[in-house]
């Protein structure tokens, strides 16, 4: 299989994964270099799993998706990319869909004669972006700054679910919505400072547990956070319906915290066999 080339010069400084999961590089890719190797062997592995033509075209958008100036174009295209390289690796059949102007999520997916679909979804912010952009929304002096921060996050997180819970409405099988946050500061690809935002993660898989009632046609929403520091939680319930992995500082090829969140409401619940492949994703 021909390795592939861009056809032009291309110097793009970006966020990439490494190993199964990321770590905060820069990197330049032109006509000599080629891809990184890591998104090399990623997409030669996609490339040959997915051997038909709507999957194809898709995995070559989504190389040319990484030349893109924007940050949000890709961040979605690598989240898209290391996905359905997970999936893979847990046995499961994976299909790129085309794109389209129908509303249609981005991988089918069979784990035996299971049938699921996954939409992808990168949430990365512009450093334009007022500090506090929800109406109502204002810091709690008792709470203090971290908190509000956290807030704010956890409002644009259900914000991005009911989002994109609008164009899945029309499945029947399992539906999965996977969100990836690169910076939970939301600053887009400025070089600004990170902010440091601390978030209580009980908080965040009640409140998107509470919104999933309403939306039960989503099986179940994943949360891939990169650089968020946990709040001591004031409640000390567990939610039966949420699987949470959390990782120290020093694990940067993996997301700091990915979390799980089932709806137990839903039309299309996840298959033993399901739940058991996104355990392991996380």
């Amino acid at each position: 299989m021909a390795r592939w080339r861009p056809r032009r010069t291309v110097k793009l400084y970006s966020t990439l994964r490494e190993g199964h999961g990321a770590s905060v590089v820069s990197w330049k890719r032109d006509s000599e270099q080629g891809l990184s190797r890591h998104l090399n062997d990623q997409w030669n592995m996609l490339h040959r799993h997915c051997a038909d033509q709507s999957s194809h075209l898709r995995l070559g958008r989504l190389i040319h998706r990484l030349s893109h100036r924007d940050p949000g174009a890709q961040e979605s295209a690598l989240a898209e990319l290391e996905l359905a390289t997970q999936l893979i690796r847990t046995g499961a059949r994976v299909t790129f869909l085309p794109e389209s102007k129908a509303r249609t999520a981005d991988l089918e997916c069979l784990l035996g004669r299971e049938r699921f679909f996954v939409e992808v979804t990168a949430m990365v912010g512009s450093a334009e972006r007022t500090r506090l952009p929800f109406r109502g929304i204002a810091l709690d002096k008792e709470l203090g700054e971290e908190e509000d921060r956290g807030l704010i996050l956890i409002h644009r997180v259900l914000a991005r679910i009911q989002q994109k819970a609008k164009q899945l409405a029309d499945y029947r099988d399992p539906v999965i919505l996977s969100i990836s946050i690169p910076r939970a500061d939301l600053q887009g690809s400025k070089m600004s400072r990170r902010e440091q935002i601390r978030l209580d993660l009980k908080v965040l898989a009640g409140s998107v547990t509470v919104l999933l009632t309403k939306l039960r046609h989503l099986s179940a929403v994943m949360i891939s956070l990169w650089d968020v520091e946990q709040l001591p939680s004031k409640a000390a319930t567990r939610l039966a319906n949420v699987e949470l992995v959390e990782r120290t500082r020093h694990q940067r090829a993996y997301p700091r915290v990915r979390v799980l969140i089932q709806n137990a409401g839903a039309t299309a619940p996840l298959t033993e066999r399901q739940e058991e492949a996104f355990r392991q994703i996380l």
